[in-house]
């Protein structure tokens, strides 16, 4: 086990969510399933409790606790992207996975965990600050997927 784990709270789907994440992101793989010894609150014995995973690069472990918890968007993986293409590409397999879009390249998997799909260039122009970062922003902020077509454009004045 990792020194720095995130931990996830799932209902009782962890390692649903963990097999799509870890099929969807490069650096990311499933590692070990533990079920419960003995019955508890929200479970039985012999069902899945943990599954370890990494998704792109970042160690996680997901656990089946019950409807207790809720995921907000205070807590979101973000995933810098390359080009368009890359963007589409996860932005499409989390909504067309019963995910919902919000706002700013942010969108919410099935399982209610927030996810940031955020082109470099965007991030890029952010740093710089000042009129680049000004434009950069404005053109994101009525967007729900970042088109990156759309920010070269605002980038060029």
């Amino acid at each position: 086990m990792h020194k720095n784990t995130i931990c996830l709270w799932f209902e009782h789907n962890a390692e649903e969510a963990a097999r799509f994440y870890t099929s969807l992101f490069p650096q990311s793989s499933l590692g070990a399933i533990q079920k419960a010894p003995t019955d508890y609150p929200d479970g039985k014995a012999g069902d899945v409790l943990t599954v370890e995973f990494v998704v792109a690069g970042i160690p996680c472990i997901g656990v089946n606790g019950g409807p207790r918890f809720k995921h907000s968007e205070a807590f979101s993986f973000q995933i810098a992207t390359e080009d368009q293409a890359e963007t589409d590409r996860y932005w499409n397999a989390i909504i067309n996975n019963g995910g919902v879009e919000s706002q700013c390249g942010w969108c919410k998997d099935k399982w209610g965990i927030s996810w940031q799909i955020t082109p470099r260039i965007l991030t890029e122009a952010m740093a710089q600050g000042g009129d680049v970062a000004r434009r950069a922003f404005t053109a994101m902020m009525p967007m729900q997927k970042v088109d990156i077509a759309t920010i070269e454009a605002a980038l060029r004045g």
